[in-house]
């Protein structure tokens, strides 16, 4: 493709629906189509969240490191200041890369401004979900346990500890990490209310859920399984720490990656001066921002393109944004869901097989396409071009031989229709969605690598897509010409690097195949 398909040189990585989508795989392939050029990709930057948003890049699945990692020719790893880093998790993640033969250290570039998490955050993050279930009596809401929101907690509450702090003295770290657990244990202990027994439970349940998470490193001999032992910070009180060993153990694992500590935005500024694009990779997505998602399902941090600019601390700029989603919808948590099938129907069933969170291995829930909530986020959030994955997943098989649906409205009590998200949870839960109908295919599309070679109802059933998503973006102004639509520039048919169809029409093109085959019900 041409390279004035890119007209910017920085390139924002985002998600449409609730994260899930398979963000990961376009920083490769963006990488694959400017090599050997004078715009070649140098720098992917983590622009946002944490430990907890997964991310799979060419079959390696990643938390914390930019999916760049997977592409020898990326000069810079760059860590925003955006971003909140257990530099402990950095280790972990990289040493078994290493081991693989992928170059992260000596490629790795942390802000100074990226804020340090650790084990009081995570301790807190049990805390509060404790909190939630037992004295709100609430659903839980299955935090990753990964201390994400707390950190961001101590950053508006101006009690941030950055990475900069591992480049002075270690009693300035102390002191600050002291003041971290001493409020931490109070607000466990007094405001939390978790009981003595239940906070000491919570180094064996976060033990665990490291020695998951790393069980290839540990079997692969590259880290020793008692390196996951969170039990060897409990104190010998009730609600304390050993507080000299926790320190001791952040601040050399932290002062290790001093080399790594660097200003990325003299990075990204030099890298653009050289004409380099640089790929803004985010966590999450663009309805789980913390101020345009729904709360209080939502993530700590801003998961849309305007926060590029923040954590690369560079000038607001033209900026190419690809909106990422899935041919279906997946949700976890306790978000309202509107277009949720049945666990009962047969595709149901079927997707639920594939549906697991990368990070924690929740089982999600799977629904019909809802256009109403891609093209609301693409309306208010911007975009220029698609990537749409995993249509192969919705090929008929064993029972599932039906029609597949698409939300392109929402209608209320009194038959009042939307074509928008309201903003009110309360206006939400009262809806129903509005579907059109469109027929499936059985043929196998795996193997298929050209549009044209798609079955036709998998055409149709993609240019429905397309459409529902423009007319909800587009609803009730005038569409841009047929030149500046936005493109559906990689469509997703299987979970290899490979199963990427490229050759798309061009949307004015595409939209123009047949019209659903039913009515709206």
């Amino acid at each position: 493709m041409p390279l004035t398909r890119f007209p910017s040189q920085l390139i924002a990585d985002v998600g449409i629906s609730l994260g899930d989508e398979g963000k990961g795989r376009l920083i490769p392939e963006i990488c694959h189509e400017l090599a050997s050029t004078p715009r070649a990709v140098s720098t992917v930057l983590k622009v946002n969240g944490g430990a907890n948003s997964g991310h799979t890049a060419a079959g390696v699945k990643l938390n914390l490191l930019p999916s760049g990692v997977v592409e020898k020719d990326i000069e810079h790893l760059a860590i925003g200041s955006g971003v909140v880093a257990d530099p402990r998790k950095i280790w972990w993640e990289a040493a078994p890369l290493e081991h693989k033969g992928y170059r992260v250290i000596e490629r790795l570039a942390i802000d100074e401004r990226t804020m340090v998490s650790d084990l009081i955050h995570r301790l807190l993050d049990l805390a509060w979900e404790n909190y939630r279930t037992h004295v709100l009596a609430e659903e839980p809401r299955g935090s990753t346990g990964r201390g994400i929101t707390p950190a961001y907690l101590d950053e508006v509450g101006q009690w941030q500890i950055t990475y900069s702090d591992f480049l002075g003295g270690p009693n300035y770290y102390a002191r600050k990490v002291a003041q971290r657990a001493d409020r931490a244990l109070r607000t466990i202990q007094h405001v939390c209310r978790v009981d003595a027994e239940t906070f000491a439970g919570f180094f064996d349940t976060l033990s665990a859920a490291e020695r998951r998470a790393n069980d290839e490193a540990i079997q692969l001999g590259v880290l020793d399984e008692a390196e996951f032992d969170f039990t060897v910070f409990r104190g010998a009180e009730p609600f304390s720490l050993d507080l000299e060993k926790l320190t001791a153990t952040y601040w050399a694992a932290g002062t290790k990656l001093a080399p790594q500590i660097k200003e990325v935005r003299e990075i990204v500024r030099k890298e653009m001066i050289r004409g380099r694009t640089i790929i803004g990779e985010f966590g999450q997505a663009y309805w789980l921002d913390k101020r345009h998602g729904f709360s209080p399902n939502v993530t700590a941090s801003h998961t849309y393109t305007p926060e590029i600019f923040e954590s690369a601390g560079i000038p607001v700029q033209p900026v190419h944004t690809f909106g990422v989603a899935k041919a279906y919808d997946t949700k976890v948590g306790t978000h309202t869901f509107i277009t949720q099938m049945d666990d009962a129907h047969p595709l149901a069933t079927l997707l639920k097989k594939l549906e697991f969170g990368s990070t924690t291995g929740r089982q999600r829930m799977v629904g019909w396409f809802d256009a109403v909530e891609k093209g609301d986020a693409l309306r208010y959030g911007g975009f220029q071009d698609l990537m749409i994955n995993k249509t192969d997943a919705l090929t008929h098989a064993d029972d599932w031989q039906g029609d597949l649906l698409i939300c392109v409205a929402y209608e209320d009590e009194a038959g009042q229709r939307y074509h928008h998200v309201p903003r009110n949870e309360a206006v939400r839960k009262t809806l129903k969605p509005i579907y059109t109908r469109h027929p499936g295919w059985s043929e196998g599309i795996t193997g298929v690598r050209h549009f044209a070679d798609l079955p036709t109802p998998a055409q149709d059933y993609i240019a429905a897509m397309m459409r529902a998503i423009l007319e909800v973006a587009y609803e009730g102004v005038i569409w841009p010409d047929t030149a500046h639509l936005p493109n559906l520039r990689y469509l997703g048919v299987g979970p290899e690097p490979s199963q990427l169809i490229k050759d798309v029409p061009p949307t004015a093109k595409l939209i123009k195949k047949p019209k659903p085959m039913g009515s709206n019900f």
